[in-house]
């Protein structure tokens, strides 16, 4: 992911310098600075901060780092950008929030299927009709996404060596929970928080869980306003293809968004308009041509954007925190059902 999601398209940014790269593993540390054109390259990052002039940090590490590692990286007072989840841990996630707070840096969360051109066109879309009433309430938001090859062939510049990365310091994991529901946890997190987070984007609002089916593969929420979503966890698997899709649900039309694999390059997501205005009006269906341009390329665009202050970020640290809440709030359903 720091290669192949993040690296190579911040390198190709024209309004963005990779001036430094801290990797613990010093020959990979190496090849990809060489490969990416970085001089400067730390085994460290507390080295890195030492000695660089900073305007943004990008750190694509594990989560269950992140507790650890970005309030070393929050001291330097420029804004950092990380991968989903925040954390592994609601707590952890609180002494994230905590360390941000005492600092003057800002903290941007890699939830890439809100710069999906598709994403951004639904949402457009969805804000319109709530204005303007023109189908009706909004009704139902439901999210599928089976599990499949995210990876789609987007790896064929990665790096690699035979090094072993040190294990370092871990964040500790939810303190409320056996071993066992742990390992639930963080598998969720790490998998679905996508989900959980672009239900709340599609929605334009807080939601909470409602109910979580025993068998794992559904869950059910209910938003502030009272629109009802919901969110599949593979229903079925693919091997070679990727099937995620969002309706959302108005009661005279819906818009159906259908997202490519993650590391997918130069491919949007799909989106489709059907209205139905009645009173003997003819339906409509919309499908727009959309940039050739991936959601993670564009992604790095906007936080190059929010860097120089001409955009807002579309996930802040708060928001995912919120969404550590929610999966806990899920894993405790599923494992104790009412």
């Amino acid at each position: 992911m720091g290669q192949c999601a993040h690296l190579q398209n911040y390198a190709q940014l024209e309004a963005c310098e990779v001036v430094a790269l801290a990797e613990v593993r010093p020959e990979l540390g190496r090849l990809v600075g060489a490969r990416y054109g970085v001089e400067r390259v730390y085994t460290d990052h507390i080295q890195m901060l030492e000695n660089e002039a900073l305007d943004g940090i990008v750190a694509a590490q594990p989560f269950w780092h992140h507790g650890v590692l970005l309030p070393d990286l929050f001291a330097k007072g420029v804004p950092v950008f990380t991968e989903k989840p925040l954390s592994c841990s609601v707590e952890a996630g609180e002494g994230i929030l905590e360390a941000l707070q005492h600092s003057e840096a800002r903290h941007y969360l890699g939830y890439h299927k809100r710069s999906d051109p598709a994403s951004l066109a639904a949402r457009q879309e969805i804000e319109r009709l709530k204005d303007s009433g023109a189908l009706g309430a909004m009704r139902y938001v439901r999210i599928t996404m089976p599990a499949g090859d995210f990876i789609a062939a987007g790896d064929h510049a990665l790096l690699r060596t035979d090094e072993a990365p040190p294990a370092g310091a871990r964040d500790l994991p939810p303190t409320d929970m056996d071993e066992e529901t742990q390992g639930q946890y963080g598998n969720f997190v790490n998998y679905y928080i996508h989900q959980v987070n672009l239900m709340r984007f599609l929605l334009g609002e807080d939601y909470r869980i409602d109910y979580a089916d025993p068998s794992g593969v559904l869950l059910s929420v209910q938003s502030a306003s009272g629109v009802a979503g919901t969110i599949e966890m593979s229903p079925y698997r693919t091997s070679i293809a990727w099937h995620e899709e969002a309706l959302i649900a108005f009661e005279r039309g819906y818009i159906k968004l259908e997202l490519p694999a993650p590391l997918a390059a130069n491919r949007p997501g799909k989106v489709t308009f059907f209205r139905d205005p009645g009173e003997g009006a003819v339906p409509e269906t919309a499908v727009p041509d959309l940039p050739w341009v991936h959601a993670m390329r564009q992604q790095a665009i906007h936080f190059i954007q929010a860097l120089g202050g001409a955009r807002t970020p579309l996930s802040q640290a708060p928001e995912a925190l919120a969404d550590l809440r929610l999966a806990r709030d899920y894993i405790r359903m599923l494992k104790n059902p009412r």
